[in-house]
């Protein structure tokens, strides 16, 4: 059996009307992931819609009320197979739901292109963005200079631009020399995946090359094991199959686990019987590895989504509070003491409450703007105090990354995202 290419979660991030659907459409046509047939009814329907020119951002838009409306509602994942990575790419709306599945599920972005046009350079938007980028730990970024064609693929242009962002990359915490910046058109098709003809002046990559020059992200395998319970079947003949990805350390078999907080809330100890991913039996799985596995002791009832699998000798714990350095995406008024909206942490969703409002923060820079605010808004980054009102697993940013990201819901929509920078273990 050939060896699986590596994975890559690329997301794709901007202002609103950039051009990030539309750079992923070309994308996904120009290397073959997307057939002709499809993208000719793509192209039918919008200019029956009288959207004519928006058929690459309809690959990606596929709902028909994002089609009418010419606006990415929703994530979309599609798969793109480059030469040296089996990617995930991720078009992320502008800002409304953009975390949603970033944080939960399988959908950790390992790097990121930032779109923004040549005809207006960074937006507000663009630089919480970036920030929200460095927040949730997504430290390889490429800006993809969009709309060349609408400045006549002028150099000049581009340089200018190209200094500006150059700038908010370093504010937002990124070291600029490892920030790779691309002149494109997604519209013409210039340096997405094809290299263009219009900019002698840009020796350097296109999209789809840049995505082989990302750094293979790192399996973190000597980390303790974290592994997130997806769902929980019962199969005939084998018993009971907890199903989820590994997120850090290693699973095998034989191996003695424990499942926490699980039902009673003291974590459910067990053995693991047998391991399998793909269909195939395997003897041991790592980090990204999306398994079913065979437990001995465990009943049904005895574990849920949202429990987090760790080794008898490595276990999990339950938090009693944590603290959260977060970014209000979009509040419909005011965040103040006492707030509790549900947190999707790992696979877990967990009301947890505001007890203290700590610090108020310059989404630009991550400094200290005020001590103790009474309230924060849409647009305001800050460090928080939460106490989860049930049994939740959290970890720090600094310990275990992968299991400190969260975002927090509220009637429906994304309202903030964040990590955890600490934490209480409960007694």
């Amino acid at each position: 059996m050939a060896k699986e290419k590596p994975h890559l979660n690329v997301i794709f991030v901007g202002h609103v009307d950039h051009g990030k659907s539309t750079s992923v459409g070309r994308l996904m046509f120009d290397s073959g992931n997307v057939d002709e047939q499809a993208m000719r009814k793509l192209k039918d329907k919008a200019q029956e819609l009288g959207k004519a020119g928006f058929e690459f951002a309809f690959v990606m838009d596929n709902l028909k009320e994002e089609q009418e409306r010419g606006v990415t509602i929703d994530l979309s994942y599609k798969k793109y197979v480059s030469q040296k990575y089996e990617a995930t790419i991720i078009d992320a709306p502008g800002h409304k739901d953009f975390v949603k599945n970033m944080i939960t599920g399988s959908s950790q972005a390992d790097v990121a292109f930032l779109v923004v046009a040549a005809t207006e350079g960074a937006m507000a938007q663009t630089k919480e963005h970036l920030w929200l980028l460095k927040t949730l730990g997504v430290n390889q970024l490429c800006v993809l200079v969009n709309k060349m064609d609408t400045v006549k693929y002028d150099e000049a242009k581009y340089k200018e631009v190209k200094e500006g962002l150059t700038k908010l990359v370093q504010t937002a915490g990124y070291d600029p020399a490892k920030v790779s910046f691309i002149p494109a058109s997604a519209f013409e098709g210039d340096n997405i995946f094809n290299k263009s003809t219009n900019m002698a002046w840009y020796t350097g990559p296109t999209v789809s090359e840049q995505i082989d020059l990302f750094e293979e992200p790192e399996k973190p395998v000597e980390l303790p094991l974290r592994l997130p319970i997806q769902d929980v079947y019962n199969i005939s003949g084998i018993g009971v199959v907890p199903v989820g990805r590994v997120e850090t350390g290693k699973i095998k078999v034989g191996q003695k686990i424990v499942f926490v907080p699980g039902r009673e809330g003291k974590g459910v100890p067990g053995e693991v019987k047998s391991i399998e991913m793909h269909h195939e039996q395997v003897q041991e799985a790592i980090p990204g590895d999306n398994i079913g596995f065979n437990v001995r002791g465990i009943g049904k009832k005895d574990i849920a989504r949202g429990d987090v699998l760790g080794d008898a000798a490595n276990p999990p714990f339950v938090v009693s509070e944590f603290t959260g350095r977060i970014m209000i995406l979009n509040h419909p008024t005011v965040v103040t003491q006492g707030y509790t909206p549900v947190f999707h942490i790992h696979t877990s969703q967990v009301a947890c409450q505001f007890t203290e409002l700590k610090q108020q923060l310059d989404p630009a820079t991550g400094a200290v703007l005020k001590e103790k605010p009474d309230t924060l808004k849409t647009g305001d980054a800050a460090v928080v105090q939460l106490k989860p009102t049930k049994p939740v697993v959290i970890e720090k940013f600094s310990e275990i990354p992968h299991m400190s990201k969260f975002a927090i819901r509220d009637a429906g929509a994304t309202v903030a995202a964040g990590m955890c920078i600490d934490l209480v273990k409960k007694e």
